[in-house]
This record gives C-alpha cells, sequence and structure tokens, in this order.
C-alpha cells in the first residue's frame, strides 16, 4: 500500500491552519479579556478621582462641615441659583452646590453613576438605592456608585476634616 504524497502534504497544510485558527482565536479571547480588565480599571480611576474632588469640596468649606452641611447629603437640593459672583453663598448654599456639581460630574462620568456624602461610622457599606449612611460617628464618607456590566460596584472615600 502506497500513501499518496500530495494528499499527505495536504492533510499536514489543514492541520496547521486548525493550529493556526485555534492559537488565533486565543489570542482574540485574551485581547478582549484585557480590554475588559482596562475597560475596570478605567470606571475605577474615575470614581476615585470623583471621591478626591469631593472631598476637596469638602475641605474648602469647613465651617459647613462644622454645621454639619455634609452629614446627609443624599439628594440634591434644587435651590443652587442664590450663588453668583455678586452674590456670595452662605456655608449651607455653598454645601448644597458643590453636592449639585459633583453629584452631575459623577452622572456624566461613570455609567449609572450616582453618590452621596454623609456621616457613617461603617463606610463600606450600602447600594445606590440604600446608601446605609447612619449620621454616627466623625467621618465623613464619600460613596461612589456606578454600574459595570450589570454588576453594581462602589468606591468609599472616608476623610475626617
Amino acid at each position: 500500500m502506497q500513501l499518496n504524497r500530495n494528499g499527505f502534504a495536504m492533510i499536514e497544510v489543514l492541520v496547521s491552519v486548525v493550529v493556526l485558527a485555534v492559537a488565533a482565536l486565543g489570542y482574540a479571547a485574551l485581547q478582549l479579556r484585557g480590554l475588559s480588565a482596562n475597560s475596570s480599571a478605567l470606571w475605577r480611576s474615575k470614581a476615585t478621582v470623583l471621591a478626591y474632588e469631593a472631598a476637596d469640596r469638602v475641605r474648602a468649606n469647613l465651617p459647613g462641615v462644622t454645621a454639619g452641611q455634609y452629614n446627609n447629603l443624599t439628594t440634591p437640593s434644587t435651590s443652587t441659583s442664590a450663588c453668583t459672583l455678586t452674590n456670595a453663598c452662605s456655608n449651607t448654599q455653598m454645601a448644597a452646590r458643590d453636592f449639585v456639581e459633583w453629584r452631575t460630574s459623577v452622572l456624566s462620568a461613570l455609567p449609572g453613576g450616582t453618590g452621596v456624602i454623609c456621616l457613617d461610622s461603617t463606610a463600606d457599606d450600602g447600594t445606590a438605592a440604600a446608601p446605609a449612611c447612619d449620621g454616627i460617628g466623625s467621618q465623613i464618607a464619600i460613596k461612589v456608585f456606578w454600574n459595570e456590566r450589570g454588576t453594581e460596584s462602589r468606591f468609599v472615600n472616608v476623610m475626617r476634616p
């Protein structure tokens, strides 16, 4: 029994093509996984920057912190227009304006983004729907929430002004 050399070469070529196709699919899967990890890192980085921005806003209004204006900011106020270049803000107005501007930034920067600023003794808890701010303690929790691939993510920055 004699093998046909052309047929044998054709089988070698087909096996090579199958091996290369499997390798290409593996490489594509690796690229997709890397891309997914990069997007997660991007959202977390944006949440971190936004949380530190809120902390800077709180530190800039220490009289408002002392008066308790940042103890329970969970829903944006609708009356923040009283502050203008010619009409200075009170500490209460500044806290409300800071929160509205910050929360707008969170909403535009993160998918399904929202955030709260509150007094909380157990900061690393809660969800966007129920942020779990207990109003106890001396630390202000800045909680940023967003949706990533159908799962809610959270970043918390705790500060003591």
